[in-house]
């Protein structure tokens, strides 16, 4: 790659996870980036404990962090004061408990800076989890890295990169909108779908989307999201958020969403109980890790069941 002439800021919107940011701060200032193009932002969404302390400790760092607080509730809250804040042309957020090379940013920004300017609407990086306190099967089996390509290119408008690892050209938020608040993590919610609609966006608006597998960034999975409750969880919240997504695409393209909502009603409600009755049957027979898999399932299926009921009646 040629030396970078593009403006970077790299965002990090956190919540209580103070130790993991320490983590994820460490590798990015020390990012290997002109200092003068490059600065990172941190996003403090109302996280109440010593994270402005943490992000202090990395002031004389090469790359030393901003701080920014913001209190309105919300993972894309968060990203979107980013959006605000930020000085770069191009944004990469990051999520806090990311680990990452020192070229991570130069790989991200690599798509940008080598193709004709405004072609590349978002570039988004491998990611893969890691287990530090391992990993019980069962739960394996639900995660791997992203592996969209095995090369640098654009992605078809069906492949949705993670946020944990994912870059923008900072211009075209004015142009698709921002992140959408109804969706994301908010606080204890498990909500997904983040980056699904700024995504769809873009490709809309004629952008590429690229993939960059060099841009390597490492996504913790501690003990606490590899038990049985917060998978259960973020299982039934995940599919609460392609339900509250997938609604708010037919409404802002002119569509009636009833006809979805209905098919997956019928489909879940077959699902629900299919895959319960499964999961306690093994359970019964001695097969735990199978029988949690399908629990999991079932629950999702009952996320699913609820969203649809709520979003029948116009709720979020």
């Amino acid at each position: 790659m040629s030396e970078p002439t593009l403006t970077v800021t790299v965002a990090i919107p956190t919540f209580k996870r103070g130790e993991l940011l320490r983590q994820t701060l460490a590798g990015l200032v020390h990012q290997d980036y002109p200092r003068e193009l490059f600065e990172i932002l941190v996003v403090d969404n109302n996280s109440g404990d010593d994270t402005p302390e943490i992000v202090a400790t990395f002031t004389n760092a090469p790359h030393p962090p901003r701080y920014v607080l913001e209190a309105q509730q919300g993972a894309n809250h968060a990203r979107n004061r980013a959006i605000r804040e930020a000085r770069g042309e191009i944004i990469i957020f990051g999520d806090d408990d990311i680990l990452i090379d020192p070229n991570w940013a130069r790989e991200m920004a690599r798509p940008f800076q080598e193709n004709p300017p405004g072609r590349v609407g978002a570039v988004g990086g491998e990611v893969i989890p890691v287990f530090p306190n391992s990993c019980p099967p069962w739960v394996a089996g639900f995660h791997g890295p992203q592996a969209l390509r095995p090369d640098a290119g654009p992605l078809r408008p069906g492949q949705v990169p993670m946020s944990a690892s994912l870059a923008f050209l900072r211009r075209t938020f004015d142009e698709v909108g921002y992140f959408d608040t109804e969706l994301g993590r908010k606080g204890g919610v498990v909500f997904g779908g983040d980056e699904n609609r700024a995504i769809k966006r873009l490709h809309k608006a004629g952008y590429e989307v690229w993939f960059a597998p060099a841009a390597r960034a490492l996504h913790q999975m501690p003990a606490s999201r590899t038990s049985f409750a917060y998978v259960r969880k973020h299982a039934f919240d995940s599919a609460r958020s392609r339900v509250v997504g997938r609604v708010r695409d037919d409404q802002e393209e002119g569509r009636s969403p009833l006809g979805y909502l209905l098919s997956r009603l019928v489909g879940n409600l077959v699902k629900a109980p299919a895959f319960g009755l499964l999961g306690g049957l093994l359970y019964v027979v001695g097969r735990p890790s199978l029988a949690k898999k399908d629990l999991v399932r079932a629950w999702r299926a009952c996320g699913y069941l609820y969203q649809i009921t709520r979003s029948l009646f116009g709720k979020i």
